[in-house]
């Protein structure tokens, strides 16, 4: 009997720290640190998920713009602050996939420096055209562009930006030859598609909807690996090459060392957060997806989107500095 005994409070020694850390949590606010300046898809899906995760939880979530570094200047601040399991950054997937390729310091790792906890959201690129072009549908764009190679051209947001590896990953893939024209940011890109000083660009769908309504710009496709719901008559390019899945991803990371219990009970809050009416409601009319991958999903889909950036990055000759 003794002995019984000995055991079950030798067990219970054991378990007991465990659940009260998942019981405990939080007390006190939640800290989501964003890599972006207020107003990005990052720092948007923070706030629109704050709001009602503040509720799931029964403590305030906060957001922290660290914007620099490509995601470096947030990642320092995750990790020198106090580890105290109530700050998580909240970020699209570049800062993973990206920044190292661009980014020599940038040699932090999913698994060994940072946890996955959530994947919150994902939110598709669309192919868009000047209607100057004459290309009104995805199989136009493919058969026009190989028939005149050199003649087009396309901007982005930026040399290592989501819409240029997007962009390159096509053209590699279909053996295309388009003109790339760099800018910085979409705050000029979109300004010059609609000005036809290029034919074509990668955007969200947000910063098209009222060019798309005057008759401004085509719609040819989105870098989703399906239709969105908010287009469904738009292909989506993984219809004409397969695999293909570029969206941007936004999720949650926690620093090495945070309990299991911890990010298990946010991860299930954000999951439950983003299943509301209200705000699966303010997702879509930014046209953005809610999805609530839990830890493990999340990291398979970094890794996915690693080795396509990966593969991205060396079709545009990227070189890390």
């Amino acid at each position: 009997m003794k002995r019984r005994t000995f055991n079950a409070l030798s067990l219970a020694a054991l378990v007991t720290p465990s659940l009260c850390v998942a019981q405990s949590f939080p007390t006190k606010p939640v800290k989501f640190i964003v890599p972006y300046a207020a107003g990005g898809l990052p720092d948007s899906v923070a706030r629109i998920v704050a709001n009602k995760l503040t509720e799931k939880l029964g403590q305030s979530v906060v957001i922290d713009n660290k914007p620099g570094g490509n995601g470096m200047v947030a990642y320092q601040a995750l990790i020198s602050g106090v580890n105290d399991n109530h700050s998580f950054i909240v970020s699209d997937g570049s800062m993973f996939s990206i920044t190292p390729l661009i980014n020599k310091s940038a040699n932090y790792s999913i698994g060994r420096d940072l946890l996955p906890v959530s994947m919150i959201a994902k939110s598709p690129l669309f192919l868009v055209a000047n209607p100057k072009t004459g290309i009104k549908t995805l199989k136009e764009f493919v058969e026009k562009v190989r028939a005149n190679p050199g003649m087009y051209t396309y901007g982005s947001s930026g040399i290592g930006s989501s819409h240029h590896l997007t962009m390159e990953s096509l053209k590699a893939d279909l053996k295309l030859d388009i003109r790339h024209v760099p800018f910085r940011g979409s705050g000029q890109s979109v300004p010059a598609l609609i000005g036809g000083q290029i034919d074509f660009l990668f955007s969200a769908l947000p910063s098209m909807l009222g060019f798309l309504k005057a008759g401004q710009v085509t719609l040819l496709g989105s870098n989703d690996h399906k239709r969105s719901t908010q287009v469904p008559d738009v292909p989506s390019i993984s219809e004409v090459v397969s695999g293909f899945d570029f969206a941007v991803t936004i999720g949650a990371i926690a620093r090495a060392g945070t309990p299991t219990d911890v990010i298990k009970k946010l991860s299930d809050d954000i999951a439950w957060t983003v299943k509301q009416s209200d705000v699966v409601e303010k997702l879509n009319a930014a046209s953005i997806d809610a999805s609530g991958l839990g830890p493990d999903g999340y990291k398979k889909e970094i890794e996915r989107e690693n080795l396509a950036m990966a593969k991205a990055g060396k079709a545009a000759d990227l070189k890390a500095e």
